[in-house]
């Protein structure tokens, strides 16, 4: 889940963004995410610590640029799915920042 929907705070598509961005990361990594923790840590670490995924370094660099776009700190200025999708056919997009 996106930070704020841990938190119990509105939310928008924005946060299908981050899902999605974590979806590519266990498609990229062929992993699960946050075995090591229970599911009130990874509510404690992702909801408040601002605590994201490690993104290996054999994660091809263009699939781990568009997992930290997507995994963007403000969700007011992360890119929605149009925006990402518009820059990942581009062949060097601005980043969302």
């Amino acid at each position: 889940m996106a930070p704020e929907v841990l938190r119990n705070e509105p939310s928008n598509e924005k946060c299908d963004v981050y899902i999605f961005g974590v979806i590519l990361w266990e498609l990229a990594t062929l992993r699960i995410p946050w075995t090591e923790m229970n599911s009130m840590q990874v509510v404690g670490a992702v909801g408040f610590q601002h605590r994201h995924l490690d993104i290996p370094e054999t994660v091809d660099p263009v699939v781990a640029r568009i997992i930290t776009d997507c995994w963007h700190p403000s969700r007011a200025t992360a890119p929605t799915i149009i925006q990402r999708d518009h820059c990942s056919t581009q062949k060097s997009g601005p980043p969302f920042s």
